[in-house]
């Protein structure tokens, strides 16, 4: 058995740069999301063998501080419509680009043992 190591080099360099483009459509629909007035906050998590991530005064002043930004946006609503929209679209290119890799690894492989 031989590893044709260009091949190898090619799917390394191919991976590489789908995970930064998915991570940077990722990131840019949060910033979008952000802009538009819409700041996720993450309600405190209990584990029963953890600390919560946050406790609820610091939620409640999360809240506070996000309310207060999206209050002062220079933005119109028109233009935080199109922040949300485009966050939106960049969450489903990068779900899109995952489940072509999961179709990839997995999809293609099935055909193949089937003689499809």
């Amino acid at each position: 058995m031989t590893i044709d190591w260009g091949a190898f080099g090619v799917v390394l360099i191919a991976a590489l740069i789908v995970t930064a483009i998915v991570v940077s459509l990722y990131s840019l629909g949060l910033r979008l999301l952000t802009v538009s007035g819409r700041t996720p906050i993450v309600a405190p998590a209990e584990f029963t063998d953890a600390i919560a991530i946050i406790t609820p005064a610091e939620l409640e002043k999360a809240e506070k501080r996000a309310a207060k930004a999206a209050r002062k946006s220079p933005l119109t609503e028109r233009e935080k419509r199109f922040a949300y929209l485009g966050a939106y679209g960049c969450f489903g290119l990068s779900a899109l680009a995952v489940l072509i890799g999961i179709w990839l690894i997995v999809g293609e492989n099935v055909m193949h043992h089937l003689g499809l």
